[in-house]
């Protein structure tokens, strides 16, 4: 049984063959296209559960067709890309990009990627709580997944959504950046802390009147991150 359907959008025939090949051993069904036009058009035809998406292609890069992608599906992306700048992330995680692996990589590594940005979008924050967490006028409805302010909806990326919930879930307890990143991203992710301060402050920029000034989610210097709840 295939642990899920992968769309690889890259214009390296080379490369796709390669990451086709690791993927499937893995078990992955695989679908490929070399542009974001045709990746697209794949998206709608084929609902993949993953998109593995390039930065430089011809027609449309991959920056525009991420843009695109989060404009109609939450389906989980992560970016491929030959650059390791700051500037070059922070756009990717501002867009709604889940993850993000510069070239060169393994296919190991790739593949890891790939099963811990799908099982964390799948599986919910808590195997044993389900139910509604509040701070002023932001609701979490973790039985429906659901994040409201002032009535309404916040669209958030799943990654987006997992942080929130695991903080919600321990309103007023402070969670370590180490904390965090094993909970939401997964031992995959190591020590990479730089992944939770990134999220915390796009995930400020939806839910907070003022990012600047938290209210919901507060900064406890030197120690992590705490849900203000009701």
């Amino acid at each position: 049984m295939s642990k899920g359907r992968v769309l690889v959008v890259d214009d390296d025939k080379t490369l796709v063959r390669l990451m086709r090949e690791a993927l499937s051993k893995a078990e992955y069904e695989v679908i490929t296209a070399a542009n974001g036009i045709d990746a697209l058009q794949e998206l709608y035809a084929k609902q993949p559960d993953m998109v593995l998406l390039d930065v430089m292609m011809p027609r449309m890069d991959g920056w525009e067709t991420a843009g695109r992608i989060r404009q109609v599906s939450k389906v989980p992306i992560i970016m491929l890309t030959g650059k390791d700048a700051e500037s070059d992330k922070l756009k990717g995680f501002e867009i709604g990009v889940d993850d993000y692996v510069t070239k060169p990589f393994s296919f190991a590594e790739m593949v890891a990627r790939v099963s811990a940005v799908l099982t964390r979008s799948r599986v919910a924050p808590s195997d044993h709580k389900s139910k509604r967490y509040a701070s002023g006028d932001l609701v979490i409805d973790t039985d429906a997944r659901r994040v409201t302010k002032g009535g309404k909806v916040i669209e958030l990326t799943p990654t987006e959504y997992r942080l929130l919930a695991t903080l919600a879930e321990n309103s007023g307890r402070v969670l370590s950046h180490e904390q965090l990143l094993n909970k939401v991203w997964g031992y995959e992710f190591g020590e990479d802390t730089g992944y939770v301060k990134r999220y915390i402050w796009y995930l400020r920029r939806k839910i907070e009147d003022d990012p600047r000034k938290p209210e919901h989610i507060l900064t406890e210097r030197g120690f992590g991150y705490l849900f203000q709840g009701d």
